[in-house]
């Protein structure tokens, strides 16, 4: 069963058999691979016959008649300004750590819990009459939201869009050692040598005192100022999660504890492949030789790579037979390949499935690590900040990936890549 059928059968338990049940989902997150996986819960539960109200900056094209958007509108703007300096976010793995720590538990979360509780849409919705039957809420720097619960007197379900940490395991109870079990912003995976367990429990620590000490303080205030007559406190509600969901699956994950109520539900935004757009159709069904998918995701923007950076990856594309489909937001490329086309938007899932695509080059998101292994993908792996250093490692040691440092991608880089995967390829062709 996939994770979308346990995901439905799991809710409809909690909520009672009772056909219809009325769902609120809180997806605040701007970044639209949040909302990608938010909106695959809220979609299946419509389509299971429940009543679903989805608080989000997002709204769907054609809606359901049992799908009903509250848009944030202004969230959206609120985050756009950082999208150009994505890429300054790359350090070394405890470099990277740091400066992930300064932008997680800095200004994101008071742009996330004061933009929701103070938005109009909001604020009408909490002082309406309406009664919710269950409460689905992101967890990503958003324990005020909680409060979502406990206003409507609903049970609470939590997901999350990468895999477990801090911020989940304490709602359930999951342990985490940190002999084994890699905090999610390092490249470490869980065949840990003593020096990176001795910082992967250095890192942990630090992690645990900035959160209680700082973070959920500053959590704390916005529950309070956004539910002024809360029938329980916010440590409470944070005690008061029936599941929680993750976007992980063991197949390429860990070995971790976790707790009953703590699910693995990886790939479920994963659809079945759809008809591509005729022009992409048509350039994928020409390519003799094959095709290189190239997608940083949705929040890290190809426009922005360093000259010298998008210049190595042209000069390479242009010696190569295979074409290559490269998601560029801007629809001039300077010294663009003849055998390279450029959109600013392309349907991720769609193309992976194409038996043409032979190679994906990604930063190393779950979305697209999920969707890439679904159909037999290898990924030459691009890795910024967040987890994807993990991904990509796990990736590489798990042999379905290469890692290309974003710090050495020079046209040698490149190339050197590039010879290795069609190399790989070769070989295990002879042997098929």
């Amino acid at each position: 069963m996939n994770g979308r059928g346990i995901f439905t059968l799991v809710t409809i338990g909690l909520v009672g058999y009772a056909s219809g049940a009325r769902i609120l989902g809180i997806l605040p997150m701007g970044a639209k691979s949040h909302n990608i996986i938010g909106a695959a819960y809220m979609k299946a539960l419509a389509a299971a016959g429940h009543e679903v109200t989805v608080v989000s900056p997002y709204t769907l094209k054609s809606p359901p008649k049992n799908y009903r958007d509250i848009e944030l509108t202004g969230m959206l703007e609120a985050m756009d300004d950082q999208e150009q300096n994505l890429f300054n976010y790359k350090g070394s793995s405890i470099g990277s750590f740091f400066i992930m720590m300064y932008v997680l538990y800095g200004k994101l979360p008071e742009v996330v819990g004061k933009l929701v509780l103070q938005h109009p849409n909001v604020v009408t919705l909490l002082n309406s009459n309406e009664k919710f039957d269950l409460v689905i809420v992101e967890s990503f720097l958003t324990e005020s939201l909680y409060g979502f619960a406990q206003h409507f007197d609903a049970p609470l379900v939590t997901y999350s869009t990468f895999g477990n940490s801090m911020w989940t395991n304490d709602l359930v109870g999951t342990p985490a050692p940190p002999s084994h079990v890699a905090h999610f912003l390092l490249s470490y995976a869980d065949r840990m040598t003593f020096w990176e367990r001795l910082v992967n429990t250095a890192v942990t620590i630090l992690d645990r005192v900035v959160f209680e000490w700082y973070y959920l303080p500053k959590q704390r205030e916005f529950y309070e100022v956004g539910f002024p007559n809360a029938r329980i406190s916010f440590e409470d509600q944070m005690k008061n999660v029936s599941l929680v969901f993750l976007n992980q699956h063991f197949s390429v994950s860990s070995p971790r504890p976790y707790a009953p109520n703590m699910i693995e539900v990886g790939g479920i935004q994963v659809e079945k492949p759809k008809a591509l757009p005729k022009d992409l159709q048509k350039y994928l069904d020409e390519a003799e030789h094959g095709v290189i998918y190239f997608c940083m995701g949705s929040n890290l923007k190809s426009k922005f790579f360093p000259v010298d950076k998008r210049n190595a990856f042209l000069k390479v594309f242009s010696k190569l037979k295979e074409r290559v489909l490269w998601k560029f937001e801007d629809e001039t490329l300077p010294n663009q390949p003849d055998n390279v086309k450029i959109q600013a938007w392309m349907p991720q899932n769609d193309i992976l499935a194409h038996p043409k695509v032979k190679l994906f080059i990604t930063h190393g998101g779950l979305l697209g690590t999920s969707e890439s292994l679904t159909h037999g993908k290898p990924m030459v792996g691009i890795p910024i900040f967040g987890d994807q250093m993990m991904n990509v490692e796990k990736g590489v040691r798990a042999g379905y990936s290469y890692l290309l440092d974003y710090d050495d991608i020079t046209e040698e880089s490149v190339r050197k890549r590039s010879t290795q995967f069609w190399e790989l390829l070769r070989i295990r062709r002879l042997h098929s």
